[in-house]
């Protein structure tokens, strides 16, 4: 019998709740004199997966994505997405309440500008919010003469009766030979980083666990503690936490090399270096306002900028990256097994985009290892699947008949995470949807081979994942590839393949690569694979020049593609994609899976 253990699918947009939540704020903030209120879906670490005490935007609009902002004025509201959400937002909102915008349209600085009456008196959260983003915010309503005022509560906090509690997960060492580096060696790279900076104030989560070699479990999916860290260039880091996220039996350990103190603490102690007139390093990404506001005012320099962590973490070291091959061994293993069962079954049509969710986590736990999925399957058949970030729901779920199905997930393993897409028919095949499925291979397969010297970023081969869909006068609304953490977060930066991304290609670094194509109410194509940054010698070459290992194994739906649009060169790159993956996976699988293996991964002449 399948199940999910990690994936509910519990419909948890409530519109009928929100015209009486909204009403309510607008109460509150009229009460208190304030003119409006900045809503973003984010913790005080900016989290992408955040606690449930932390989904205020998602109690207050009904809106579940992983990424958005909204804005509660008097008589107007106003929620902003990205490409990823434009259509799931309008699902799941009462757009009577809150006028859905895409953000890449409108920013909501530009929105409040437009909208706030001269004068007018904005709240926000100073712990949801980035210094940056509240700067932008300051400087268009001063145009305006209207004024941001940072709150010492959030109301949404106050109005949530049955607000979640605020998590408590257990810390645990992360294994010495999974790291691959000890703390005392990152933290001496760590306080060369910091240059003239006297510490770094480090808020994000993923950078403090990797520093520190250990992994919590305050968060679904992605295996962090809530916490903050403060590291002097000399003596010891300073962890504020939740006493109770550590147990007795690690402190010892922890204290070789740092010392433990309450989160309540921390405000107190920036300001003590505040007054030393010190020079504090903080995360543009990550930071919160107040903390950074909190040092400025007590007299020290706040500087923000890249978190001094965020490329050591992003550069991955021999023990992370063979941790991270197996895992993609042992994921492709079970991938392969739940896509052999769903060629024999899905044709029956008696499966849902549900029961196949159920099944895929069924056979990843199978092999023992797994700790969790890392991030919500996403499930999706027919027109659900041009929904790039869908999360099936019972009140949403299809049943997959014959049609385009798409699968994108990922799991959490102790030695890697993986993330992974493969799109399939069942039935046959359009003659468009195998010219759109096949430009979606080409502008993978164009991302697989690529060859680039050192230098290079990712917004430099986005457009090599893009060109076939162009040349059809088509494209896709999200970046081509993000970073991937090691038994960390599914999404790391600073590295990406996308339009806007300025960071460095190097070798270590994990990415994905997954272009993709949506057609609105027919059906969505995604292919995507894990890759590793790799060195490559060229014959004759004068620069150091860098490729990608394809780690994924998986075999694409053959049946989806057009072969006269692939060149002889997409096509052998194909063929000894797929025997790789024959050769590997199948001493490994059952004689079912093998037999399915063999004819899934047929040279395509």
């Amino acid at each position: 019998m399948f199940e999910a253990k990690f994936q509910n699918f519990v419909d948890e947009a409530a519109p009928l709740e929100c015209q009486a939540r909204l009403s309510s704020l607008r109460g509150w903030l009229k009460s208190h004199k304030l003119d409006g209120f900045l809503i973003p879906r984010a913790d005080a670490h900016q989290n992408e997966y955040v606690p449930k005490c932390a989904e205020r935007l998602a109690w207050l609009t009904g809106f579940t994505g992983s990424a958005g902002f909204a804005i509660v004025l008097s008589k107007q509201a106003a929620i902003f997405v990205d490409g990823r959400y434009v259509i799931q937002v309008r699902q799941e909102i009462d757009a009577r309440l809150f006028t859905p915008l895409d953000i890449s349209e409108i920013s909501p600085a530009n929105w409040l500008a437009n909208h706030a009456r001269p004068g007018a008196h904005i709240a926000y959260d100073p712990w949801l919010h980035t210094s940056a983003q509240i700067e932008r915010f300051k400087k268009i309503l001063a145009e305006k003469g209207a004024t941001l005022v940072a709150l010492d509560e959030n109301p949404i906090d106050a109005l949530w009766r049955d607000r979640p509690a605020e998590p408590k997960g257990r810390i645990f060492i992360y294994p010495s030979q999974l790291a691959g580096q000890s703390v005392e060696k990152k933290l001496a790279q760590l306080r060369v980083n910091l240059g003239d900076h006297d510490a770094a104030l480090l808020s994000d989560p993923h950078a403090i666990a990797w520093l520190f070699n250990f992994r919590g479990a305050d968060v679904a999916h992605t295996p962090i503690a809530l916490c903050f860290a403060l590291v002097p260039k000399k003596g010891l880091p300073r962890l504020y936490i939740d006493p109770e996220k550590v147990d007795p039996k690690i402190k010892p350990k922890l204290q070789k090399f740092l010392s433990l103190h309450p989160s309540k603490e921390l405000l107190q102690e920036l300001r003590r270096w505040g007054k030393k007139r010190a020079q504090i390093l903080f995360d543009a990404a990550t930071a919160p306002d107040l903390l950074v506001e909190t040092v400025r005012a007590a007299g020290g320099v706040a500087n923000v900028a890249l978190d001094p962590i965020s490329l050591p973490k992003a550069i991955k070291n021999n023990a992370e990256i063979n941790g991270a091959r197996q895992a993609h061994i042992r994921d492709g293993l079970a991938l392969s097994q739940f896509l052999a069962w769903f060629a024999h079954t899905a044709p029956a049509g008696k499966l849902t985009e549900i029961s196949a969710a159920q099944a895929l986590e069924t056979f990843r736990r199978e092999n023992g290892e797994l700790r969790d999925i890392s991030f919500p399957t996403i499930s999706a058949f027919g027109e659900h699947a041009a929904i790039p970030h869908y999360r099936v729901t019972t009140e949403s779920n299809l049943p997959i008949k014959k049609g385009v199905y798409l699968v994108d997930s990922g799991a959490q393993y102790l030695d890697g995470t993986t993330d992974v897409t493969r799109t399939v028919i069942v039935g046959a095949a359009s003659k468009q949807f195998k010219d759109h499925y096949t430009r979606v291979l080409k502008g993978h397969i164009a991302i697989a081979r690529a060859i680039f010297p050192k230098g290079v970023s990712g917004a430099q081969i986005d457009a090599f994942a893009r060109q076939f869909l162009w040349q059809a006068g088509l494209d896709f609304d999200h970046g081509t590839g993000h970073g991937v953490g090691a038994y960390l977060s599914v999404h790391e930066g600073p590295q990406r393949i996308s339009k806007v991304s300025a960071t460095p290609l190097q070798p270590g670094m994990i990415l994905s690569n997954e272009p993709g194509y949506y057609r609105a109410g027919e059906y969505g194509i995604r292919l995507e694979n894990l890759v590793i940054v790799e060195k490559r010698e060229i014959k004759g070459g004068e620069r150091e020049t860098y490729g990608f290992e394809t780690i994924t194994l998986a075999p694409f739906d053959l049946n989806c593609i057009a072969r006269e649009l692939l060149t002889p060169e997409e096509l052998n790159w194909l063929n000894a994609y797929h025997a790789r993956v024959y050769a590997t996976l199948s001493p490994l699988a059952d004689a079912k899976t093998r037999a399915w293996l063999k004819e899934a991964t047929r040279k395509l002449a």
